[in-house]
């Protein structure tokens, strides 16, 4: 019986551990952590063996394969000693993939991924096609397939993180979308950003002449690296800045065309999106094409993308308060999500900013600011890096400690026709458990106003 060894009690892991367990493996899962009381009711009723608070070198490293959570880096020592033993370390995903027949779209970036892995599940469910969500978003993918029934499951939906597309190594995805390639989590990329485009660009590999490989052509890195990848998929441009020649989808005088082989295009106008904003068009274009690309009727892509509400946290309006709108985009972790929230603002901003910096530029962010922020609330532990950043650009910078005290300081320096914006460009382990802890804590503060 082979041995396999879980690293991390989250949903990923606990998913793989039952999905092992039911494929006959002999399962140990550790967490260095502590492990959530649903996780474990979860391995208790499956009867597999775990521990948390530590990792037991004698009880991992005797296994055949290890399958790592996405959070732990490849540097860790314990990672560096599986390495050393040859024993292979892979994702979730990569072990998942092995279990199910059902096809994939799989999609990444640096930005939009989840809003556009949501939309693309949403035209799918909506045009009664049997998709199941999962990946970085909604449930384990490995949970997900130990409880498969294959009969019932068409395409699963995921969105990757270049955390986990690290770990995969055989699977394929059947269709691939890269939406854009920005600076982001540097610090497990050696701050080499040739290590994070390649990580990005690994949704390609195994791909085949039968698969698809849906990619924006106006992102300039991903337009220079495309010449030095063996592409075999069939390629699907997207623009929005020109006519790509065979390209998928383009937006020319304010009209979204999806044609995909010169058949029956699909066209309407850009205010007919539900997701307004330039970098929602990229997100609405990715899903269509993908959509189109597996047969469903243009009119029910077209109803999909007109109906759409978007996830919690991204640019998520909570509410206005004495003529004063609060905006929570707590999932903006990295300077481009914030860069996007703040070129869809169209009223004066207090832009409340900070975190855990990984290895951000604000510069690219400047002259935005210039042009619509009044004021910097920085929300983290250590906001000096921010601070110099942003210091001549703009008047008013001020610190806080709490969601709600940034949220008090944002209140007293808006006036009527102001826009409060969570956008914070950082994670949150310094102050909040998550992004999602963040984003409930800045909206908790608004209500009480």
């Amino acid at each position: 019986m082979n041995r396999l060894v879980v690293l991390g009690g989250g949903e990923s892991g606990v998913g793989t551990a039952v999905l092992a367990q039911k494929k006959g493996f002999d399962v140990f899962l550790s967490d260095k952590g502590s492990i959530k009381d649903k996780y474990k009711e979860v391995l208790l009723k499956y009867g597999i063996k775990w521990e948390e608070g530590q990792h037991t070198a004698e009880l991992i490293l005797n296994a055949d394969e290890v399958v790592k959570s996405p959070g732990i880096p490849d540097k860790a020592e314990l990672i560096k000693k599986l390495h050393n033993k040859n024993i292979p370390v892979i994702s979730e995903i990569e072990f998942a993939g092995r279990y199910t027949t059902a096809k994939t779209i799989c999609i990444t970036g640096s930005n939009g991924k989840t809003t556009t892995t949501l939309l693309t599940y949403h035209i799918l469910k909506n045009a009664g096609v049997n998709a199941v969500l999962a990946g970085n978003v909604g449930k384990s993918f490995a949970m997900l397939v130990a409880e498969e029934d294959k009969s019932k499951v068409d395409y699963y939906v995921l969105e990757l993180s270049s955390f986990q597309l690290d770990g995969m190594f055989s699977f394929r995805a059947n269709i691939a979308i890269l939406l854009n390639i920005t600076p982001d989590h540097l610090d497990r990329y050696d701050y080499e950003m040739q290590n994070y485009v390649d990580s990005k660009f690994r949704i390609i590999q195994n791909q085949t002449e039968d698969d698809a490989f849906i990619y924006c052509i106006d992102d300039e890195i991903i337009k220079k690296e495309l010449p030095k990848k063996n592409i075999k998929a069939q390629q699907y441009p997207i623009s929005i800045q020109q006519k790509v020649e065979q390209g998928a989808c383009l937006i020319e005088n304010n009209q979204l065309s999806i044609n995909i082989n010169n058949t029956n295009p699909l066209i309407m106008t850009i205010q007919e999106l539900a997701l307004q904003g330039k970098h929602n068009m990229y997100n609405s274009m990715a899903s269509g094409v993908a959509a189109k690309l597996i047969g469903i009727r243009k009119n029910a892509i077209r109803e999909s993308l007109s109906d759409f509400h978007n996830i919690e946290h991204r640019l998520e309006i909570v509410g206005n308060v004495h003529g004063i709108e609060f905006i929570n985009d707590s999932k903006a972790t990295n300077v481009n999500s914030t860069w996007y929230a703040l070129e869809s603002m169209n009223n004066p901003v207090i832009l409340i900013l900070g975190g855990v910096d990984k290895g951000n530029d604000y510069s690219i962010l400047k002259d935005l600011v210039k042009q619509k922020v009044k004021a910097i609330i920085c929300l983290g532990t250590n906001n000096e890096k921010i601070m110099r950043a942003f210091k001549g650009v703009v008047d008013t910078i001020t610190e806080a400690k709490s969601a709600k005290d940034a949220v008090g300081q944002a209140y007293k320096l808006g006036k009527k026709g102001d826009t409060v914006l969570l956008s914070p460009a950082c994670a949150s382990f310094d102050l909040f458990e998550d992004y999602e802890d963040r984003g409930m804590q800045f909206k908790e503060a608004v209500r009480c106003l």
